[in-house]
């Protein structure tokens, strides 16, 4: 409504000018007589890209320029890219701000303003506002308002089509308001047909109904979409025509009754009737077409009196037949691409007829107007195409646009931090581009889009340059069936955007501490180490692994056997580091030193890098994919055999899995770079065993079969775990067909004396099987019993470099190498090598002082021969301690185990069994219990689930049968497995996990899945993760941990050629209304910022809950907008697909349907609440 000092003001300025009229107009509505009058301001009634468009005309012309903004604008480019601007619209919607038309009279009014160009959309096509321009005294820069009320008219310009000779669709006479009447006339006339807004275009309001029982619903949706776009929800019906072309001629009239064409555009790549790609002038349309259709538009134009730009709009079939669709009688957003091709300023030009100048003063007759070449416009929305297009909205953190030659650009939005705001439009940039034929201007668009980097909202650039790479496309082979019958344009390359998500995360870290727990209060180094050069032109010399792939495992067995010197095992790259400082140990560290091991310590027996822990380490806290890992390991590493830790059926988890996933798991590590397979069963259980044996082996992996040593075989008291045990268990692997034999001893129990016993008895029975040694240096004892072992016949020892050995970790290899020297047993290395290579871990090491051992545990403690905890789990339990405020009764812990490890039966003591001895342990320090009071109240207490599982037989059956009576009384009437525990477990569907994955995931790799079929929450995080933040692994490990100080310089090289230098700015103290804090960066010279909100802070803030994508009872919002229909209500029973709430955004409707069955337990939203993208609908279960 108009304002009554507005209204005022108005009547007086009627009543004091002097009405005067100069034109005489004929039947057409054409002036006999044309006055020039100058224009000197022209306000635009609109925003974005198309207001700065006529402000660029106006600043040319010389024209003042003015420009309109609602509250949610006032941050908007399109303002200060005008010469003046002003307000509208307080209090209202953002859409109806625009739409105010009392309001942008009285603007015009107070600032003279001389003329209002309407821009598309929003009023553009409203004859009432066209008529309110002129009534105020104010020239409309379009055509004259009965022109845009006639064409506006879906019925009325059909009726002017006929008169016109030119041909129509069948459709409804006048516009249907009601569904009742959409359905009547769909069954009169059959469908397909197609609802369009009666008051509007631009593919709003338009939907295609194939259905009988869509109708109803198709038609709420369509008129609802076209009353929140025009303010009118009335709809025009007409038969749907198939696999035709969407093709448009842009028009120029005068107020003299002179028309022209510009030629025409091919509109057909179309996606739900929205324009997306545009061509001028339209490829592979015959002439003689071309002609008549043009001709059509020009005589219907003159019949209805058309003046200033406009576009009729025709379908045209497979034969060459056309149909009149529509007129638009206003600029369109695709006049670029006529621009370009004729060299025609189609706004200056309406801008110049609107002044009163005829088109054969401005030269335009149709003669002398050719197209030349060919141009495309592309649209670049804020839209996400991996997600149906759904609308992005949010901050844009980077934007850098393609430019060259034959380039134009056309934008409002385009700059870094601008906000994209749900309420408008998501047209971001229009790209167009020219050269003298369709595949060079295809080949142009295609550079320039390469070149946009566009960060913080999603966009279709993926999407454009499928189109842009199609063939049909390129030989202009088009109809509006183009994109849906194309599905590979739907199948884009991941825009990766490494740095912003690095950004991201360096900024949760800033903001939120450290994204890994760490374990003590020690901060990482501030130290590069020194990494030791090698000669990297050249290969790495030949080592073992060259004869394991030219002959295969037998052959390697055999070599190995063959040696006279003693061989060694490096565990450095893994359980070292797994013992000493939590397996926290990152790839982008192990990488810096692989090129030195290559080089120097090529005849290695193996390099322990992979499985056991690493695995799920690596995905849970140190957020890398365990399988990168190795395959960049043996990119630096080709020739020296990688040895992993499988854990028999329990391959690297924790538990038993299916067969088929054991399997699979030891295929994909031997593809992916693994060697050998040290298969081992926690409990020594040979059903388990030999699974894993099979596993590798068929996966062609070298076998290792590993028998887990506990007790003392040279004591003759303890009688368990004798000497025949171990004998006749070696018996039974070799005869399995191990290739290689190893004796696992995990806790350093094997004492020099026992070793040579054990070691004797082995190769006397076995002369030709390789023997494999693993230990502990625990006790401190490692380094002599492995040189026991070494006289009594083993073939490899394990030893991990100095600086990474000892204690919990494995014996020193400097020593074992020193030691033998000069002897038969020479291992052939050289000290000094040995020495760089342990200052490069002496160095890195002391970036993981968060997880130090050192920080609890100061030495070797010969007590493990009495509490037998094996090393790697001898820190992980004096972390435990310390963090469950048990630190000062450690010395209980480990004299629990003891007891705890005989109340389970004496029991082999690996993962996952020693887990179940040190969770009891710790239970029974907690609740102040020893072993006869744990035995007595064993059918009252409740106990860890590790145990309760172990005495079901979930890992398998221990040597000597579970203890009784305490399994009895534990486990009561509970199930018990009966024999191998995975052996009645289902086969895994692979293909289904791989397909319910990719609903959250969807490119997602087989590696993926694999890790998902071992660690299914952990992987889920994991790649939630690795979406969110990106390759953290490149990262330096102090930076990762703690991230860098204020003012710091830092470079992360990405890929090969790839480096970003970063340097952090500045935090922000205050926060944003969602509770953000802002992190400044440089990034490359460039400023950067993240919004990253404080998680601390948003307790005391009111912030709408996020759904946890993960949780599948949860349903979030697909994108941001309005909650304008909630269909359920808390306690209905709801089917999957079920439409559950009704979204708005950028003008487009969305139904949120129910991801599953179930009942809607708790709702989070209310009609009219405004959500961001993943806020909490409700709640599903």
């Amino acid at each position: 409504m108009f304002i009554p000092v507005a209204q005022s003001a108005f009547r007086a300025l009627r009543q004091s000018t002097p009405r005067v009229r100069i034109f005489l107009i004929n039947k057409n509505a054409y002036s006999s007589q044309v006055e020039y009058k100058p224009i000197r301001s022209v306000l635009v009634a609109n925003r974005g890209e198309i207001a700065i468009r006529v402000f660029r005309a106006c600043t040319e012309l010389g024209i003042k320029s003015v420009a309109i903004y609602s509250e949610q604008d006032k941050m908007h480019m399109h303002r200060q890219k005008a010469d003046e601007s002003y307000i509208v619209g307080k209090g209202l919607p953002p859409v109806e701000a625009y739409l105010n038309i009392p309001e942008i009279i009285r603007v015009c009014k107070e600032n003279d303003v001389d003329a209002v160009h309407p821009g598309y959309g929003f009023l553009s096509e409203r004859s009432d506002f066209a008529q309110a321009v002129i009534d105020a005294g104010i020239r409309f820069i379009g055509p004259s308002p009965k022109v845009v009320q006639q064409m506006g008219d879906k019925v009325a310009a059909r009726v002017a089509a006929i008169e016109a000779g030119v041909p129509i669709v069948p459709g409804t006479d006048g516009p249907v308001t009601t569904k009742e009447e959409a359905v009547e006339f769909c069954k009169k006339h059959g469908l397909p047909v197609i609802f369009k807004a009666a008051f509007g275009g631009g593919g709003r309001g338009m939907r295609v109904v194939r259905k009988m029982d869509e109708v109803e619903e198709m038609f709420q949706r369509a008129s609802s979409e076209a009353k929140a776009a025009f303010g009118n929800g009335a709809m025009f019906i007409e038969k749907f025509i198939e696999r035709p072309r969407h093709i448009e001629v842009q028009l120029l009239g005068d107020k003299a009754g002179n028309v022209v064409h510009l030629f025409e555009r091919d509109c057909s790549v179309q996606r739900r009737h929205q324009k997306v790609v545009e061509i001028a002038p339209a490829p592979r349309l015959p002439e003689e077409t071309r002609n008549k259709m043009t001709e059509a538009a020009v005589r219907l134009a003159r019949h209805v009196g058309y003046e200033n730009a406009g576009t009729v709009e025709f379908l045209c079939d497979e034969k060459g037949n056309f149909y009149f669709i529509e007129v638009n009688a206003r600029l369109q957003v695709e006049h670029t691409v006529t621009e370009e091709i004729t060299g025609i300023d189609l706004v200056q030009s309406q801008i110049r007829v609107a002044e009163g100048m005829t088109l054969p003063e401005l030269g335009y007759t149709q003669d002398k107007i050719q197209p030349r070449g060919y141009a495309i416009q592309c649209r670049v929305t804020t839209e996400d195409p991996a997600n149906d297009f759904q609308p992005s909205t949010g901050r844009l953190e980077v934007f850098r646009s393609g430019e060259g030659m034959g380039i134009r650009v056309d934008s409002a939005s385009g700059f870094a931090g601008a906000i994209i705001s749900p309420y408008y439009d998501s047209l971001l940039v229009k790209i167009i581009s020219h050269a003298s034929d369709l595949q060079s201007s295809a080949a142009k668009m295609n550079r320039a889009l390469r070149e946009f980097r566009i960060r913080g909202v999603k966009t279709n650039i993926p999407f454009l340059l499928n189109v842009l790479e199609n063939q049909k496309f390129l030989h202009g082979v088009l109809d509006t069936y183009f994109i849906d019958e194309h599905p590979q344009l739907f199948k884009f390359r991941v825009s990766q955007n490494r740095a912003q998500k690095l950004l991201n995360y360096i900024g949760e870290v800033l903001v939120n501490g450290p994204q890994t727990p760490l374990a003590t209060n020690l901060k990482p180094a501030e130290i590069s180490p020194h990494v030791p050069e090698v000669p990297l032109v050249t290969e790495p010399p030949k080592g073992l692994r060259h004869i394991l792939k030219s002959e295969g495992p037998e052959a390697f067995a055999k070599e190995v056997r063959s040696r006279k010197n003693l061989m060694l095992m490096d565990t450095s790259f893994r359980d070292a580091h797994q013992s000493l400082l939590a397996t926290r140990v990152r790839s982008h560290d192990l990488l810096k030193i692989s090129p030195y091991v290559a080089h120097k310590f090529n005849n290695l027996y193996s390099l322990e890098n992979w499985g056991g822990a690493t695995f799920d380490v690596a995905l849970r806290f140190l957020h890398e994919c365990p399988w990168e890992r190795l395959e960049e390991m043996r990119k630096h590493i080709p020739n020296i055999p990688f040895q992993m830790l499988l854990r028999g059926a329990n391959a690297v988890g924790y538990t038993s899995y299916p067969d088929n996933v054991v399997y699979k798991f030891c295929d994909l590590a031997v593809k992916t770079g693994m060697d050998i397979f040290r298969v081992f069963d926690s409990l020594n259980y040979l059903p388990n065993l030999i699974l894993g044996m099979e596993a590798a082996g068929k996966a062609g992996g070298v076998v290792e079969a590993a028998i887990s040593y506990t007790g003392d075989v040279s004591d003759p008291t303890r009688t368990k775990y004798d000497l025949n045990y171990y004998t006749n268990l070696a018996d039974e692997l070799v005869k399995a067909g191990t290739h290689v034999l190893c004796i696992k001893d995990m806790a350093g129990l094997l004492k020099p004396q026992a070793a040579k016993l054990l070691i004797t008895a082995i190769r006397d029975k076995h002369p030709d099987i390789p023997i494999h040694i693993h230990t502990h240096d625990t006790s401190g004892a490692g380094v002599a019993s492995m040189l026991a072992c070494a006289e009594a016949g083993a073939d490899v020892v394990d030893t991990a470099v100095d600086s990474m050995s000892g204690m919990t970790s494995q014996p020193s290899m400097g020593a074992v190498v020193a030691s033998l020297q000069g002897t038969p047993l020479d291992t052939q290395f050289d000290l000094r090598d040995v020495s760089e290579y342990s200052a490069y871990w002496e160095q890195t090491r002391t970036l993981y002082a968060p997880f130090e051992c050192t920080t609890t545990m100061k030495s070797g403690n010969a007590d493990v021969y009495l509490n037998e905890i094996p090393g790697g789990q001898y820190t992980n339990l004096q972390f435990q301690a310390f963090s469950l405020g048990l630190g000062d009764f450690f010395e209980d812990v480990k004299k629990a185990y003891r007891e705890a490890n005989l109340l389970l039966g004496d029991i082999i003591k690996v993962t996952p069994s020693s887990k179940v001895v040190g969770d009891l342990a710790q239970f029974m320090v907690q609740n102040k219990l020893n072993a006869d009071q744990v035995l007595e109240r064993a059918e009252e207490l409740s106990f860890p689930k590790s145990v309760v599982e172990f005495l079901q037989g979930s890992i398998g059956i221990p040597h000597g049968g579970f203890p009784e009576p305490l399994r009895s009384r534990v486990l009561k009437d509970m199930p018990r497995v009966e024999g191998r525990p995975g052996a009645n477990l289902p086969s895994l569907d692979f293909d289904k996990l791989k397909n319910d994955l990719k609903e959250s995931h969807p490119h997602i790799s087989d590696r993926d899945v694999m890790s998902a079929a071992l660690y299914p929450a952990v992987t889920e995080d994991f790649m939630y993760f690795r979406e969110n933040y990106g390759p953290v692994d490149k990262l330096d490990t102090r930076i990762f941990l703690t991230g860098p100080k204020v003012g710091e310089e830092f470079e992360v090289t990405i890929e090969r050629g790839k480096t970003l230098s970063l340097k952090t700015l500045a935090m922000a103290e205050d926060l944003t209304a969602n509770g953000e804090r802002e992190v400044f960066f440089e990034m490359n010279g460039q400023l950067r910022s993240v919004l990253i909100r404080d998680k601390e802070a948003v307790k005391e803030l009111h912030i709408h809950p996020k759904a946890n994508k993960s949780n599948k009872n949860e349903v979030g919002a697909p994108m941001p907008g309005t909650v304008i229909d909630i269909r359920v209500k808390e306690g209905d029973t709801v089917e999957k697909g079920q439409p559950l709430v009704v979204l708005s955004a950028m003008k487009m409707e969305m139904i949120v349907q129910a991801p599953k069955a179930g009942v809607v337990k708790k709702l989070e939203i209310i009609n009219g609440m405004k959500l961001e993208g993943d806020d909490l609908i409700m709640h599903i279960e």
